[in-house]
């Protein structure tokens, strides 16, 4: 993850603008679907950052794990804990530590839900990372993985009129993104397949960020009507074709078997 670090100040930045926010609360509708309110059971946040879903999920009554290699990042989300209630505090416990050490810091079978958002497009392989999570899901447990969309890769820079950019894209995985830094991005059926590979079925995926992917990274959050009917928009383009096939984001969603 160290490729990340190097536009983590930027990133950090840029988490109220709207392209952000829009990230963060269609994902959060995506997963409540399928997650739900479920008192006592454990979740693990890969990659959890400031915590913004591992709160939710919190919030919801799930006991959380956050690992995440920044020392930054667990900071900030240490202060947005310290503003919650305090059952929802005693459910969250945050850990540093790196991503690909997933299967050594955590015991086998240990969670009923697994998150990684947004950090296989930082690894130039994602299989080690895909064994881990698998290693730690319970049986019948959800994993839920953000991922650049590998199969639309040429629609940002077209949309933002850079050609060179988007012509590269078309036959390739890599990019640089909105923070400056080098990523990867993954094509959907790839993607099943390797988890396939260590023993996850694909359950069902979304497209994230149809409409909104394009604007500035300054742009500010709409007021609450004007959002809320963009976010209601942006919802339904992503669960449903040909919307969701030319998303910027993949958010897949995968359940280990329960025998």
């Amino acid at each position: 993850m160290r490729s990340f670090a190097a536009g983590e100040e930027l990133w950090r930045a840029r988490l109220g603008t709207l392209r952000q926010a829009v990230r963060q609360e269609i994902v959060a509708r995506q997963l409540a679907a399928h997650l739900g309110n479920r008192p006592g059971r454990r979740a693990l946040d890969v990659g959890c950052g400031q915590g913004t879903q591992a709160l939710r999920l919190a919030r919801r009554g799930y006991a959380v794990t956050g690992l995440d290699g920044s020392a930054t990042l667990l900071a900030d989300f240490g202060r947005s804990l310290r503003g919650e209630p305090r059952d929802v505090r005693d459910r969250v416990r945050p850990v540093l530590g790196d991503a690909l050490r997933t299967a050594d810091l955590f015991a086998a079978g240990s969670f009923d839900a697994v998150l990684c958002h947004g950090v296989l497009m930082y690894l130039p392989d994602p299989a080690p990372l895909l064994a881990a999570i698998a290693r730690v899901s319970a049986p019948g447990g959800l994993v839920s993985l953000l991922v650049r969309n590998g199969d639309a890769l040429a629609m940002r820079p077209g949309l933002l009129r850079d050609w060179a950019a988007a012509a590269g894209a078309f036959d390739g995985s890599g990019y640089r993104n909105r923070i400056g830094v080098q990523a990867r991005a993954d094509r959907l059926d790839d993607l099943a397949a390797g988890l396939a590979a260590v023993g996850l079925e694909v359950e069902c995926w979304y497209g994230v960020r149809v409409f909104t992917d394009a604007a500035g990274d300054e742009e500010p959050v709409p007021e609450p009507g004007a959002f809320g009917l963009l976010l209601d928009c942006e919802e339904r383009a992503g669960r449903i074709d040909p919307y969701r096939s030319v998303a910027a984001l993949l958010h897949v969603l995968a359940r280990r078997p329960a025998s």
